[in-house]
């Protein structure tokens, strides 16, 4: 009768269901949390998890809350309570319920914005100069 119990708790990969779940549930963990960046209030160096801080050793993909509390800014000292979360990397800034507004160009990252702000600058410009071949 004990080995009926054991052989249910058996994945017909060998592994144990109990420790599939277990994994499972770390994976859902990490998956669930995004990696946010945050940003110095003092200095404004942003701390990006994909990279870590390789002044103050600490691995890449390690997220802001998991930092020991003796880490300070590499740039200017500033404790992690002067940290502001500035969200993850590649998307876009502002409140979730917000980016449906502005003709899309709230959905837009900070890079395509940049993009398109300069883009219609340097336009700009071209059409200016072009006003002088119209002589």
């Amino acid at each position: 009768m004990n080995d009926h119990v054991s052989d249910q708790n058996q994945d017909p990969s060998g592994d144990s269901v109990i420790e599939q779940e277990t994994s499972q549930e770390v994976t859902d963990k990490t998956t669930e949390l995004p990696l946010d960046r945050h940003e110095c209030r003092s200095c404004g160096y942003t701390y990006e998890p994909l990279k870590g801080d390789s002044a103050g050793k600490i691995p890449a993909m390690t997220r802001f809350e998991e930092l020991p509390p003796s880490w300070r800014c590499p740039v200017c000292g500033a404790k992690p309570a002067l940290f502001q979360n500035v969200g993850e990397l590649g998307k876009a800034s502002g409140f979730t319920e917000n980016l449906d507004y502005g003709l899309g160009v709230n959905r837009m990252t900070p890079g395509q914005k940049n993009l398109l702000i300069f883009g219609f600058l340097a336009l700009g410009i071209v059409f200016f100069l072009s006003l002088y071949g119209l002589r």
